[in-house]
């Protein structure tokens, strides 16, 4: 498999040296097998292994969004992703486990640049994790901001150097307002802290991504600095570059990217299960050579290669706008989430379609047709793919007056 054949023209848009993606890429690939091999103990840890974790340190997955002037990769987007979507491709828990603790670097340059530094001083290999709920208060006091709360999925967060969590600021016990504008929400802001500052409470216990160790993280009235604080939609980077200019527009991509390869490994682990020569009972054929198979099989990969194709567009669309420096408005935050919404839906429906042709083996828990399934239903109830987006981006094209451009 070649990069450029899954996001065209990905070395030519920025891209650094595209031999160190396609190099990355090479040595996710060739890790399939042990990863593979591994996914009952996986499931069954509830987190990705240790060692693992460290084998996609070493080879570079968690600086790939970290800044050349850091040490890191700083991959153009497109390349970043087909990475990503390499190891969901894989394994499920692994990929999602590798794409948090990746792409939370872009949330870090809306920091100051001391803290900044600070984070990135022992070297670009920097695991980030945490949560984007606004599940704690923050309340100015001496020294900073006083900080209570728990966070819930809260992925990676066993193996993460850092984690953030987002914060109500509070004034006198009662919510900050935000800004006008703000249509009557309080005042949000994210902050990060190490990992050896919060409290990991064991409540991963699903149905689905169960090796992401998404737990809950807690934090009880602990002095914040307000360096360590950061304002995500309205905040400005402390450092160049298009990765990290308009982080809420390029969040839904990295989830697309997980959805549409997971979708992508469910239609190679059903074409695996058929060319085993497998005969299902009371079929007058071989699974393969069954025509309603075939049909329902070439319909499948006929959504697969549109749900391909849609991510494709809209990668390429954003990070033009990226490199351009014109990421931004709620026009092209509504695109992006609106695409991420439908392949969220469209790879869940694939990956139950694989799982019912896989008949009454896709039951047992060493098939990777029903871990697919439960993996992307898990996904799938993402807040950033909620259908609620959809009625933002109709109201764009209604020309909605509340709505900015």
């Amino acid at each position: 498999m070649q990069l450029q054949s899954r996001f065209p023209g990905a070395a030519s848009r920025g891209a650094p040296n595209p031999t160190v993606a396609q190099r990355l890429l090479a040595d996710v690939e060739g890790l399939a097998s042990e990863i593979t091999s591994r996914a009952a103990e996986i499931e069954a840890g509830r987190r990705a292994p240790p060692d693992l974790v460290e084998t996609l340190r070493s080879i570079g997955v968690f600086r790939m969004f970290a800044p050349r002037s850091h040490g890191g990769l700083e991959l153009d987007l497109p390349s970043a992703l087909e990475i990503l979507g390499a190891l969901a491709r894989i394994d499920g828990s692994v990929g999602w486990t590798a794409m948090i603790g990746s792409v939370s670097a872009i949330f870090m340059p809306r920091l100051p640049r001391e803290t900044y530094d600070e984070i990135y001083r022992d070297g670009p290999d920097v695991i980030a994790g945490g949560s984007t709920q606004p599940a704690g208060t923050a309340e100015a006091v001496v020294g900073g901001f006083r900080v209570s709360g728990r966070w819930p999925f809260a992925s990676g967060c066993q193996h993460a150097d850092w984690m953030i969590g987002f914060c109500v600021m509070t004034e006198g016990g009662k919510a900050v307002p935000a800004p006008a504008g703000g249509a009557g929400r309080p005042l949000v802001r994210g902050m990060l802290l190490p990992a050896c500052d919060w409290q990991i409470e064991d409540t991963w216990r699903v149905a689905g991504l169960k090796g992401t160790g998404s737990h809950h993280i807690t934090i009880s009235d602990l002095v914040v600095p307000a360096e360590n604080f950061f304002d995500l939609e309205g905040g400005k980077p402390c450092l160049p570059g298009p990765l990290y200019q308009a982080v809420p527009h390029l969040i839904p991509l990295a989830h697309g990217a997980f959805t549409v390869a997971m979708a992508e490994g469910a239609l190679s682990d059903l074409v695996a299960l058929a060319n085993t020569g497998r005969h299902q009972q009371r079929a007058a054929v071989r699974m393969r050579d069954s025509e309603i198979f075939q049909y329902e099989l070439g319909r499948i990969e006929a959504d697969v290669r549109a749900a391909r194709a849609f991510l494709q567009v809209q990668v390429a669309s954003h990070w033009r706008h990226g490199l351009a420096g014109t990421l931004k408005g709620e026009a092209l935050l509504l695109q992006g989430t609106q695409a991420n919404a439908w392949l969220a839906t469209t790879c869940v429906h694939i990956a139950g379609a694989c799982f019912a042709l896989g008949g009454g083996s896709a039951l047992y828990e060493d098939s990777p047709l029903q871990r697919r399934l439960r993996d992307l239903q898990a996904a799938a109830q993402h807040a950033v793919v909620h259908p609620r987006v959809y009625a933002g981006a109709a109201k764009m094209l209604l020309g909605d007056p509340t709505m900015s451009s």
